[in-house]
C-alpha cells in the first residue's frame, strides 16, 4: 500500500473496524514521521469523525504539490478556503489591498550583526524546492492528514493551543499574561502604551531548536494584545515560527498564525485549521517549513513580520519579509481588537511537561543563553510598532521577563543598525535548572 494509496483513503469514509485497523497500518508505514507509533487498534467510530473532520477543513483543491519534506500544499481558490465558514464571514469580501507584492525575496543581505558578521532573510519554504507554485486565484494550504489527527489528545484540541484554566496569574502588576502553573514558560519582552497600539514589526532569528516530547514545543513569536490578562475575554493575534511534533509531526521550524477572542476557550486556531484568518498570497504557505536555518558560529537567518490594523476597513493584516501580504483576520472576529490593542510582547515559549519529574530539555530559540550573543543565541531586532498616525515607531524601551532563567533568558539592548534588540533562549534542563 503506497502513499498515493493513504491520500486516497483520506477522503473516503472507510467502514469496518477490520479495514480501519489495516490502512491505519499502511498510513503508518508510509508516513515519513518519526515521532508516532500507532500500536492500538482504532474504533470505527472515532475514525469515522476524523475523516469527516478531514472532509471539513481540507477544501478541494485546483492543483496539489508535493513539498520534499512530506507536505501536501493544496492549492484553493480563495473564496473556497476555510475561513468562509466562520458564521460572521458567509458574506463577506476579500479585501484587496494596494499595497500587495508577491514577489518576495530570499538569501537577501540586510545588515550586520554586533560584531560584523552577515545576517540573511529568509523568506521562502521547504516546498518551493519543488519548482511549481499555486497558481493565481489560489491560496497554498498545508494538508491536514490522519495522522495529525491522532496525534491530538481529541478532535476539539487539533489546532488549538491550552485553555487558560486557571486564569493566569501575573508575576508583576504590570507585567504581560503568562502561564507560569500548567508547563508553558516564557523569555519575552514586552511594551505597554498610553497610546493605542495598531500592529508591530520584528526581524525573527530562526533555528531548529531540539523538542524533548511529542506534546512539548518551542516557538519564537509576536503577541498584539487587548482585554483582560485575568478574564474570558483576551483578544490574541499571534505570529512566528514553531517547532511542534504534535502539530506537524516533525521537528522543523514552521511559520504560523494563531488568533483568539476569549482567552484560548473556545475561538481561534493555529494558522488555517478553523475558520477565520483569511489568505490572500499564492506563494505563502502558513505551517510550512522555513529552511535554510541558522547554525552555531555560523550563517544566520531571519524572518521579518509585520502585523498591522487597516484603518479603513479595520482588518488585521499579516506581512512576510519585504511587503508580501499573507493576508489578514477580519475585524469581525475580534471585540477588543476590533479597535486597538493595548500591548504587544515579542519573545520565546515552551512547554514543559517534567517528564520523570525533570525540567524538560526542549530547548528555547537556538538552546543557548542571552549572554553568548550573536551567532550563537537567538534574537528578535528592530522591534516597531504601529502608532495612531500608522506609521512605524521604533520601540524606545521594553521590558522583560522570564520565568526561570536558570532555564530560559532574555537580555535587551539598542544599537543603531538593530534598533532596539534582544537575545533570548536557553537549553532547558541543566545542573541550574533540574
Amino acid at each position: 500500500m503506497g502513499c498515493n494509496f493513504c491520500r486516497n483513503f483520506e477522503h473516503h469514509n472507510i467502514l469496518g473496524l477490520y479495514i480501519i485497523v489495516v490502512l491505519v497500518a499502511a498510513m503508518v508505514e508510509c508516513s515519513s514521521l518519526n515521532y508516532t507509533k500507532y500500536n492500538k487498534q482504532v474504533s470505527s467510530l472515532r475514525f469515522n469523525r476524523i475523516i469527516k473532520h478531514l472532509d471539513k477543513i481540507n477544501k478541494r483543491p485546483v492543483l496539489t504539490i508535493e513539498s520534499p519534506d512530506g507536505d501536501i500544499i493544496d492549492c484553493v481558490h480563495k473564496r473556497k478556503q476555510l475561513a468562509f465558514d466562520h458564521p460572521l464571514l458567509k458574506k463577506h469580501k476579500i479585501q484587496n489591498n494596494n499595497n500587495e507584492d508577491e514577489n518576495g525575496s530570499s538569501n537577501e543581505i540586510v545588515g550586520e550583526g554586533e560584531r560584523g558578521a552577515v545576517v540573511k532573510r529568509q523568506e521562502w519554504q521547504m516546498w518551493h524546492l519543488n519548482g511549481t507554485l499555486c497558481p493565481k486565484g489560489t491560496v497554498p494550504i498545508r494538508r491536514s492528514r490522519v495522522d495529525d489527527l491522532f496525534r491530538a489528545k481529541s478532535l476539539y484540541h487539533y489546532g488549538k493551543k491550552q485553555p487558560r484554566t486557571p486564569f493566569s496569574r501575573r508575576i508583576h502588576s504590570d507585567a504581560p499574561d503568562v502561564i507560569s502553573g500548567n508547563g508553558h514558560e516564557h523569555a519575552i519582552a514586552y511594551t505597554r502604551s498610553s497610546e493605542e497600539i495598531y500592529g508591530t514589526k520584528a526581524s525573527i532569528n530562526v533555528w531548529d531548536p531540539s523538542i524533548q516530547a511529542m506534546n512539548e514545543f518551542s516557538l519564537s513569536q509576536i503577541w498584539i494584545l487587548s482585554g483582560s490578562f485575568d478574564g474570558p475575554d483576551l483578544n490574541s493575534i499571534e505570529a512566528g515560527w514553531q517547532v511542534s511534533p504534535e502539530l506537524y509531526g516533525d521537528n522543523r521550524p514552521r511559520l504560523f498564525t494563531y488568533w483568539t477572542s476569549d482567552s484560548y476557550q473556545q475561538t481561534g486556531c493555529y494558522n488555517l485549521l478553523c475558520s477565520g484568518f483569511i489568505q490572500t498570497n499564492s506563494k505563502i504557505a502558513i505551517g510550512a517549513a522555513i529552511s535554510p536555518v541558522s547554525s552555531f558560529a555560523g550563517s544566520q537567518y531571519d524572518i521579518t513580520i509585520l502585523i498591522w490594523k487597516d484603518p479603513k476597513a479595520g482588518n488585521w493584516w499579516m506581512s512576510f519579509g519585504d511587503n508580501t501580504l499573507v493576508g489578514y483576520w477580519p475585524a469581525e472576529l475580534f471585540t477588543h481588537l476590533a479597535d486597538h490593542a493595548t500591548m504587544v510582547e515579542w519573545g520565546g515559549e515552551v512547554v514543559n511537561m517534567r517528564t520523570n519529574g525533570q525540567h524538560t530539555e526542549t530547548q528555547m530559540g537556538s538552546g543557548h543563553f542571552a549572554r553568548e550573543g550573536f551567532g550563537k543565541s537567538s534574537y528578535f531586532r528592530n522591534l516597531q510598532i504601529v502608532d495612531t498616525d500608522n506609521s512605524l515607531m521604533n520601540v524606545q524601551g521594553i521590558s522583560t521577563l522570564a520565568e526561570n532563567t536558570n532555564c530560559y533568558d532574555i537580555k535587551s539592548s539598542y544599537s543603531n543598525e538593530w534598533g532596539t534588540y534582544f537575545y533570548y533562549g536557553g537549553p532547558g534542563n541543566n545542573p541550574q535548572c533540574p
